[in-house]
């Protein structure tokens, strides 16, 4: 397929260009940038000048090819109201996208985030919440998915709180990032709490998969660890780091503390059977070995 990819500079999507060119797939990516344009056709990708706001590109971009996979999220996480209106531009992006392929049968792959559900591991047929600071996002994606009834093979790659390479990513990273910044490898709460975790390379070949075979309407899981210990997570980080580790408060994590509080395993397992995706790369734990002081 001819794919078109927004974010394929990113974690998770500069693994995900990497995936489709090694299984013979061609990409045109979103790029953002001159330094994005040349990163991208130095991995093999045609690059197309643009941001996720400039709707008529995104609409250019889906009309010349055969499917869309959709990662470009805003990078100002800095306050509530900055990931309230990176949100908005999602939401935007995606529902252009969406009409651009309706009546087509080409798939439209899209990304959120694993629920969270009391007393137990996530499931790929739980509800994504609507509610707190991404709640939009969840509505969003449900609406795409429906797409699926105006023929779009609309699917979403759903994921976890962590994703990680060589140590860096996902909200790992933001706690390695807090601990240089404050000294303190900190957690919030008591630190039980599990995050669920994945490799960028192993997220990416669920991407292609989903854009490959997945039917439309459907939701899917690329989650390789269920849920590490928030506390255990900081311990790793704290000794490669040689800092002291300890619980401080959620506002150390900005607008993201409430969701850092919260326990949140998430369970892949159809994921797995439907579409046979199996995590082949390091996990979470075993990939922050690879963080520097």
């Amino acid at each position: 397929m001819r794919v078109f990819l927004t974010g394929g500079t990113g974690t998770i999507g500069s693994a995900v260009t990497a995936e489709l060119l090694a299984h013979g797939h061609t990409v045109l990516a979103l790029a953002r940038s001159e330094d994005s344009a040349r990163a991208l056709t130095a991995a093999g990708a045609e690059p197309l000048r643009g941001s996720l706001s400039d709707l008529d590109v995104l609409r250019a971009g889906a009309a010349a090819s055969d499917g869309v996979i959709q990662l470009a999220f805003s990078r100002d996480y800095s306050t509530a109201d900055s990931v309230i209106a990176g949100v908005a531009e999602e939401t935007a992006a995606l529902t252009t996208l969406g009409e651009a392929l309706v009546g087509s049968d080409r798939p439209l792959v899209t990304v959120s985030g694993t629920p969270w559900i009391p007393g137990r591991a996530s499931t790929e047929a739980d509800p994504l919440p609507t509610d707190g600071p991404v709640g939009g996002r969840g509505a969003t994606v449900t609406a795409i998915l429906r797409l699926a009834e105006r023929g779009v093979r609309a699917s979403a790659v759903r994921m976890p709180r962590t994703v990680h390479d060589q140590g860096r990513g996902g909200f790992a990273g933001m706690l390695t990032d807090a601990a240089r910044r404050t000294g303190v490898a900190g957690y919030p709460g008591d630190g039980t709490q599990r995050w669920p975790a994945v490799h960028a390379g192993d997220a990416a070949s669920l991407f292609r998969l989903a854009l490959e075979d997945a039917p439309g309407g459907t939701a899917w899981h690329a989650v390789a660890d269920e849920g590490d210990a928030v506390r255990d997570i900081a311990a790793v980080i704290g000794r490669r780091l040689g800092l002291p580790v300890a619980a401080v408060p959620e506002e150390t994590f900005g607008p993201f503390g409430p969701i850092f509080a919260m326990d949140q395993p998430a369970s892949s397992a159809a994921t797995r059977a439907g579409l046979g995706w199996e995590p082949v790369h390091p996990s979470l734990l075993a990939d922050l070995e690879n963080l520097e002081p």
